[in-house]
């Protein structure tokens, strides 16, 4: 059982010293959570390409089991902005069923990822590419929007960036000014609201205020109604029609929702725990992620994870267990069964006006010119390609080139710092000299040394190792301190050193070998060939060893 202890949900834990004081501030927080999903679900849903129900259907269902099985105390989950354009480009693609059976196929890789560890290793993905896919999406859903913002009259708008871009500016003389209005409302009273009011979010009073002003004005504004028909009551349960050749197809933007999804939840996890002092079972809350997305798929909901402002409100009016993230799936239930009929009322460019903060709060854009200016060459090299294939292509091109950019850079720095130096044999140095020098040492003159820097991998060996033949010279130490790890391609390198010294008649020393190199020479066999009285456990002694084949 302890075995499995890294799984155990955070609700089993909480629950041990749960209180009645508590749970009131759990539902009072759980309330205030549901009434900010509200809005933001149903735009999210619009923005995605789908049913404006089928986001309330995400952040109940998603969002239950999320804080149900999950390793967070405090944790939200919901549909979030980072998904808008994977989800709009899979429904182009390959239908809403395609969306279903990517939504459920990444649930169960995030599952798998959290029974393997894998939630600890989501840290070596680079700050540049995050920061990148993030301003891409904030900028890709921000250009969606600016149709239903404006009002223009226009069919259909196009996937691809630069094609809405070009859209947009042909039906510029279309522009509904009375639309556009009401969308300038909507986004104002989000900008000042909350210096009237913390508590209540400003998207529910733009929402409101907009809904009133067109429905009793009578006003020729589009609304949700003319576009959408919604569907009151709970969500149908739904089975997935897999084929494996659509699986096959689907595998890449799966593994895709399944990496931001964790990444993001991850992320809002670590800033929730610096906010409460907590600490988040990061595979438990991949497992939770992964089964509240296979649910969500399986009730016709889109992708969720957690969102990090709707968990930061929760923490801020009280929430502190996963009570109150059920609390809000609950909430967000009575709403669509008793009260989705009015969303019918709300208009278009005010969701659009909403996305438009959201997009705006999300982007980062300040570290992103931050990172431009502070950056070294290399990262901003990343940070730039990952932002703008996110924008001109898709996410999943972004991710992948972005890794596969960001680890050969990596692996150029890595060989850029590795190096080997020779020490320079000093005739005219006295003992007493030595002694107040203490990076000096005593070389015998029948001795080579070589000190190697940086790790000894396929990156970085072109250089190793390549010792001149001295005259009068039969022992070669070579100094190993400074390697903390070691690959096949540097172990090789050695082993063509042993077969070089062995024609010369040169005994080869190792002074100071580390325990990862270490691990690898024996497992390979090479501390056989080499004999184990040839690895000196430091360079005093290494020294003293060659001293003892001067005369032979």
């Amino acid at each position: 059982m302890n075995s499995l202890k890294y799984l155990q949900p955070k609700l089993f834990s909480v629950l041990k010293n749960y209180s009645r004081q508590q749970f009131t501030k759990d539902v009072i927080s759980g309330l205030i959570v549901a009434i900010i999903a509200l809005p933001l679900s149903i735009a999210l849903a619009i923005a995605s390409g789908v049913n404006p129900e089928q986001g309330l259907y995400t952040g109940i269902i998603a969002g239950f089991f999320i804080s149900f099985l999950g390793g967070s105390r405090v944790q939200i989950g919901g549909p979030t902005a980072a998904f808008v354009v994977i989800i709009y480009g899979i429904i182009a693609e390959y239908g809403t069923n395609g969306l279903i059976v990517s939504t459920f196929l990444a649930g169960v890789i995030m599952i798998i990822m959290g029974i393997c560890h894998f939630g600890d290793l989501i840290k070596f993905v680079p700050q540049t590419i995050t920061v990148g896919f993030t301003l891409g999406i904030a900028v890709g859903i921000f250009a969606g929007q600016i149709k239903d913002f404006l009002g223009l009259s226009m069919d259909s708008v196009p996937s691809e960036f630069h094609e809405k871009i070009y859209a947009y500016a042909t039906h510029l003389d279309t522009i509904d000014f009375l639309t556009f209005g009401i969308g300038l409302l909507a986004l104002l009273i989000q900008i000042f609201w909350p210096k009237v009011s913390e508590k209540i979010p400003g998207s529910l009073i733009a929402i409101i205020v907009t809904t009133l002003i067109v429905t009793l004005g009578k006003l020729p504004v589009a609304t949700i109604g003319d576009l959408y028909e919604i569907k009151p009551g709970l969500p149908a349960f739904t089975v997935p029609h897999l084929s494996l050749s659509l699986v096959r197809k689907l595998l890449s933007p799966s593994f895709t929702i399944a990496i931001l999804a964790s990444i993001e939840s991850l992320l809002s996890c670590v800033v929730s725990d610096g906010m409460i002092g907590g600490h988040t079972r990061s595979n438990a809350e991949l497992v939770g992620q992964g089964v509240g997305n296979i649910m969500s798929s399986l009730f016709g909901g889109i992708p969720a994870t957690g969102a990090i402002a709707r968990t930061a409100a929760n923490v801020k009016n009280g929430g502190r267990t996963p009570v109150a993230g059920m609390v809000h799936s609950i909430t967000l239930l009575l709403i669509l069964v008793f009260f989705m009929p009015y969303a019918s009322m709300i208009p278009m460019t005010t969701l659009a006006a909403i996305l438009i903060m959201v997009a705006y709060n999300m982007s980062g854009y300040r570290t992103f010119f931050s990172m431009l200016k502070k950056a070294p060459k290399s990262d901003i090299t990343v940070l730039v390609a990952t932002f703008l294939l996110t924008v001109f292509f898709d996410l999943v091109v972004a991710i992948e080139i972005g890794m596969v950019l960001a680890a050969f850079l990596f692996l150029k720095r890595m060989s850029d710092v590795a190096e080997v130096h020779q020490w320079i044999y000093k005739e005219d140095l006295q003992n007493d000299t030595l002694s107040e020098n203490t990076d000096l040492k005593v070389v015998p003159k029948n001795t080579m040394v070589y000190e190697i820097f940086g790790p000894m991998f396929f990156g970085a060996v072109s250089d190793y190792l390549n010792f001149s033949n001295e005259k009068g010279k039969n022992v070669l130490i070579l100094r190993m301190r400074n390697v903390p790890a070691m690959d096949i391609t540097g172990l090789t390198a050695l082993e063509n050193t042993l077969k070089v010294c062995q024609k010369r008649n040169v005994t080869l020393l190792l002074s100071h070998v580390n325990e990862q190199p270490l691990h690898v020479m024996e497992k390979a066999g090479f501390i056989d060939q080499i004999g184990k009285d040839h690895l000196c456990a430091n360079i005093d002694e290494a020294l003293e060893t060659a001293a003892g084949f001067a005369a032979k």
